[in-house]
């Protein structure tokens, strides 16, 4: 007990606070709600004009020879759509903070996104400045200084508003012009202090703000894609879990933009026919560890259809379907693996020897790198298709990380069951 209470006391308030911290939210809903169709779009693009060359079927080498005139026209959506993922993560994290904050929210995600965009450029004769020389700080290189401005330019447009630095209209105008009038001010505040810095930048320097702040944080994003960080990412995730917290929020709201910049790189990396380099994605996870959801629980998912015990059996039949999309929360509350002595080891050691399998594969090219972030619910097979760009074999490491998963599990789920169903054939007789 007094370990539980310490967890409680110590470990699982503080890191439940950080998961619903407003600005960690608004951060993961600008990737999953706005940037998630705009990267999926753009990634649809990029599989198309790079199709399998290597696989010497005749209908993918039709593919290919189909595709070469036509490369550069094919990649204009990819480009644009991934060229312009950080400036979609600006004009959402203003939205999704304002939505929280009752303010306007589209006038506050169009402030963050023109407040962007205005760092992304040199602080000199714009028409002499090719769109495509910024477009990559547009992308994914522009990613941290989307969500900084993201979240100061709306706290700052909240404190004008709230201080009354603003116009107000009488009663009677209408609302889409006090609208209006009520963010006059703010823009014209908040917008050229943004120019000031990125010239101030520019002049000092010679580089721009997300050049500048891409150096500071190059480190970090090393660092994120090293095995030892993935090991601790997925230990601290599953251990949440264990004890009733959602460890894929409270880690995700932390680390997404780092994965996020290693997903937009491989993207880019494959469309230039260069190496790719990011291994620790949000697909990474999702589509290669999660297999059935957190803890990989998919093999334990069907060993529930044939417990002996009536209480997993039933648990079984309710869960088998979430799980076949990677929605097993009803499994991990409903077995329960939460505070579960017996289950908790599989629940921790099957995705540790998952993700120490998958990094091996992703860091020697065994598996081609994720350039593509499906939804979550795609399931098995499918998902690691999609995410590497048409990977017949990424699709194959999946089915095989389930059935590791499910072998780990097997022995703990016997235990679990002939426990459980011992207590049944206990009660039964107390009751006759």
């Amino acid at each position: 007990m007094k370990l539980d209470q310490w967890l409680e006391d110590h470990l699982m308030g503080p890191l439940g606070k950080i998961a619903q911290n407003i600005y960690l939210q608004s951060i993961r809903d600008a990737f999953v709600i706005f940037a998630l169709p705009v990267i999926i779009t753009g990634a649809i693009f990029l599989i198309i004009a790079n199709p399998p060359d290597s696989i010497e079927w005749g209908i993918v080498q039709a593919w290919v020879n189909a595709v070469e005139p036509i490369q550069a026209e094919l990649l204009f959506p990819f480009n644009l759509t991934f060229g312009l993922m950080a400036l979609t993560v600006a004009f959402g994290i203003g939205y999704s903070l304002a939505s929280r904050r009752d303010m306007d929210a589209v006038m506050a995600g169009m402030l963050s996104m023109l407040a962007f965009f205005m760092t992304a450029f040199p602080v000199t004769d714009i028409e002499q400045v090719a769109f495509g020389d910024i477009l990559q700080y547009l992308g994914g290189q522009g990613l941290f200084v989307a969500i900084i401005l993201g979240i100061l330019t709306t706290e700052a447009m909240r404190f004008l508003i709230k201080k009354g630095v603003t116009f107000e209209m009488p009663d009677g105008v209408p609302p889409y012009v006090m609208r209006t009038f009520r963010v006059i001010i703010p823009f014209m505040i908040i917008l050229p202090i943004v120019w000031i810095l990125s010239w101030i930048v520019w002049a000092n320097f010679g580089i721009t703000i997300p050049q500048a702040v891409l150096d500071i944080f190059s480190p970090l994003v090393t660092v994120s894609n090293s095995y030892w960080a993935t090991l601790g990412m997925i230990l601290l995730m599953l251990v949440l879990w264990a004890m009733g917290i959602h460890g894929m929020n409270v880690v995700s709201s932390v680390v997404y933009p780092f994965w996020m910049a290693n997903l937009a790189d491989n993207a880019e990396a494959v469309r230039q026919g260069t190496e790719a380099t990011g291994i620790v994605t949000e697909p990474f996870f999702h589509m290669f560890t999660h297999l059935g959801g957190s803890g990989a629980t998919i093999g334990l998912a069907v060993f529930l259809l044939f417990a002996a015990s009536k209480q997993l059996k039933q648990v079984g039949k309710t869960v088998i379907v979430p799980s076949l999309f990677n929605i097993n929360e009803p499994l991990i509350f409903g077995v329960p693996i939460v505070l579960n002595p017996i289950l908790i080891i599989p629940f921790v050691l099957g995705p540790v020897v998952i993700v120490t399998i998958n990094y091996i594969l992703f860091a020697t090219g065994i598996l081609p790198p994720v350039i593509v972030q499906p939804p979550f619910t795609v399931p098995i097979f499918l998902g690691g298709f999609i995410a590497t760009g048409g990977s017949w074999l990424a699709g194959v490491v999946q089915i095989v990380n389930a059935i590791i998963a499910a072998l780990i599990y097997y022995p703990f789920f016997r235990k679990y069951d002939k426990q459980l169903l011992n207590e049944e054939n206990n009660n039964e007789a107390e009751t006759n």
